[in-house]
């Protein structure tokens, strides 16, 4: 059950009516999910959209890798929300099926490509371990170069806090969503 009700929008402070307008205006009206949660603290949600915004719709991994690296984080987590709203976005952007259901299922995916199986490795790794082993590191620094590395922990790491935001105050899904187990 959803622990904080969405705020009014009518209601809300001045400060936060300013944030919650920028916020749905990037989101086709909406603010739900991480953003509703956040908005209890404007400035907060506000740098934390800005991290959004850059990592996310301004991303140089490209879409398919930033999806398969957000299903990733939402499976580690079993963050519901945030698997509904990202799978479709992954099998748009061409994550094969097979993986998606892998992932959702607990399961080691088979990869046919190499950059979904160096993303995996490396968030799994990270997210597992806590660490990046030297191999692991130089992997992924060798095939995505420095700075699309930093991108994608800094990315992993933005995800990870969106998870916990929506599982600490249980962010509800769709009654027709098929939740992770």
């Amino acid at each position: 059950m959803q622990r904080l009700p969405d705020l009014d929008p009518a209601a809300l402070t001045p400060e936060q009516k300013r944030v919650y307008d920028e916020v749905a205006a990037a989101h086709t009206g909406h603010v739900r999910g991480p953003w509703a949660i956040a908005l209890r603290d404007p400035d907060l949600l506000y740098h934390a959209h800005k991290l959004y915004d850059r990592l996310c719709t301004g991303t140089k991994l490209g879409e398919r890798l930033f999806e398969l690296m957000v299903l990733t984080v939402a499976r580690h987590w079993t963050s519901q929300f945030e698997w509904q709203t990202h799978e479709r976005k992954a099998r748009e952007f061409g994550i094969p099926p097979a993986v998606i259901e892998a992932i959702r299922n607990n399961r080691v995916p088979h990869f046919e490509r190499e950059d979904e199986q160096i993303v995996y490795d490396t968030v799994i790794e990270l997210s597992q371990t806590t660490q990046l082993s030297a191999h692991s590191y130089e992997r992924a620094r060798a095939f995505f170069g420095e700075d699309l590395l930093v991108e994608l922990i800094s990315a992993a790491g933005l995800y990870t806090m969106i998870a916990m935001l929506l599982n600490a105050f249980d962010a509800p899904i769709p009654a027709t969503a098929e939740p992770l187990q």
